[in-house]
């Protein structure tokens, strides 16, 4: 055969789901679902995990992760078995792993697979029913799981797949002593999937003790954002500003048709949704962080996919495990301190190769931090222009002061030798003259606190005099003795 056949025969091959032996349940549920051609890291993926090995995935956020490895667990398990689970997949958040749920269940639809997920925000006695059913894949946090373990609701023994999906964010979010006390009462023989959108130094460290000879794939590089998003920078001096500029934007609907705000606090995101909300009704905006319970949260969540809310504000609990196809643009209304967070909040736009735009509002302190996403992007960001008729308000002192600071600990965290604006005030060196002034007031003082003594001291001895004498009875005795 010649080479450009045979390799006209592979690209056909690689653009269609039969080639990796999937059987007819699972490819009904895939056509069903609307999947065409496998994304890049599927074809990839796939392969090795189907083979048995252990894979570490590398791909952008909204690339198909998550098929990626759902498809090979189902055709590995293949029908219900057991009353324990046979599949366990962590994710780092409720959102993402009721998203993981969602997502398992389209493509089980059609086998006897049994799906659940178990996750805090939530009274564990539904779970436990449920676990108490049987299940085949199991989806959850760390927390909740090692709980249900512990309390001996859930059993291990027969587990064959474990999936750490965005195994950087779970670090991050602190779940590393969790993780390895699961990976302590789990069986030793199984097989291990990592997938992440960025490889930082602490997803290496367990890489090594997590993997096993594992297969990397890499459809993109570390932290690259998707090519479909169009990224922009605005600078914009404080936070009043920074809400006049939004609220220029959500002005136009016809092209902010769905929009996620990003803030980096939990007080910042109510703020903003409080303004919105004053200025576009409350039916067009909803807010998620940590401190809004469950129900309220998942509430949220599907007005917004549905199209019935058309802003959502939220902190870093909402970049990762939205997976709405139709988000025109997210807002970055603070620069991520988590630098790692900025390519997964610009991911909740352009998913499903359809494109979208970022737009990043920028002081002068987040500059430091936009730089070092820029860097770890290995991207420069373009910077635009205030759009015409947005006021520009002026910085506040408290704000001026808040800024010089954070610049201040931003360098000082750079290096340590660094003294900072406040210090090199506070410690300048005094003048010539300066000095003379300070001297002649130092000898005033000194002074002052001499006569000050000499006084004190004949007042001492006049009150002594008074406590000698004998107290005489009558109302007028006071003002005798003056």
């Amino acid at each position: 055969m010649p080479k450009w056949k045979f390799k006209s025969y592979l690209c056909s091959m690689q653009n269609n789901f039969e080639q990796f032996g999937f059987n007819k349940q699972v490819l009904n549920a895939i056509d069903e679902i609307g999947y065409t051609d496998p994304t890049l890291i599927q074809q990839k993926a796939i392969p090795p995990i189907i083979n048995g090995q252990d894979v570490l995935g590398i791909a952008q956020t909204g690339t198909g992760k998550t098929a990626a490895y759902l498809l090979p667990i189902i055709k590995k398990l293949n029908f219900a078995q057991e009353q324990i689970p046979r599949a366990v997949i962590l994710a780092p958040t409720r959102e993402l792993a009721m998203q993981i749920e969602e997502n398992t269940i389209k493509l089980c639809q059609f086998t006897d697979l049994r799906v659940g997920s178990v996750y805090g925000g939530l009274g564990s006695k539904l779970q436990k029913e449920m676990l108490a059913k049987g299940i085949d894949i199991l989806i959850a946090t760390p927390g909740r799981l090692l709980e249900l373990y512990l309390e001996g609701d859930l059993v291990f023994k027969k587990l064959q797949v474990l999936v750490l999906d965005e195994a950087d964010k779970m670090l991050d979010m602190g779940f590393i002593s969790k993780i390895n006390r699961i990976l302590e009462v789990i069986p030793k023989k199984r097989q291990n999937l990592l997938f992440s959108a960025t490889m930082s130094d602490k997803v290496e460290t367990l890489v090594g003790n997590f993997l096993l000879f594992p297969t990397k794939v890499e459809v993109s590089l570390q932290a690259t954002p998707a090519t479909n998003v169009e990224q922009k920078v605005y600078l914009v001096p404080n936070l009043k500003s920074k809400i006049n500029l939004l609220y220029h934007f959500l002005l136009d609907e016809e092209t902010f048709q769905k929009v996620i705000v990003f803030c980096k606090t939990k007080t910042i995101a109510d703020n903003v949704y409080h303004y919105v909300s004053r200025k576009f009704g409350e039916d067009n905006v909803k807010v998620i962080h940590a401190n809004k319970g469950q129900n309220t949260r998942i509430n949220s969540m599907e007005a917004f996919k549905e199209g019935k809310v058309r802003v959502l504000v939220g902190t870093d609990v909402a970049s990762r495990g939205i997976d709405v196809t139709e988000v025109s643009h997210v807002i970055n209304f603070d620069v991520p301190l988590i630098y790692e967070d900025y390519v997964h909040r610009i991911g909740r736009t352009g998913r499903a190769e359809k494109l979208g735009v970022s737009i990043t509002f920028c002081n002068e302190s987040e500059a430091l931090h936009l730089l070092k996403i820029e860097k770890l992007i290995r991207q420069k960001i373009p910077v635009f222009p205030i759009p015409e008729g947005v006021i520009m308000a002026e910085t506040s002192f408290n704000e001026k002061q808040a800024i010089a600071r954070a610049i201040d600990e931003h360098k000082r965290k750079e290096d340590p030798t660094f003294k900072g604006s406040f210090h090199e005030k506070k410690f300048k060196r005094p003048s010539a003259d300066e000095k003379k002034k300070q001297a002649k007031l130092k000898e005033q003082k000194e002074q002052k606190s001499g006569k000050a003594v000499a006084k004190s001291k004949t007042k001492n001895s006049n009150t002594d005099k008074t406590k000698n004498t004998p107290r005489k009875k009558g109302k007028n005795w006071d003002k005798k003795i003056k």
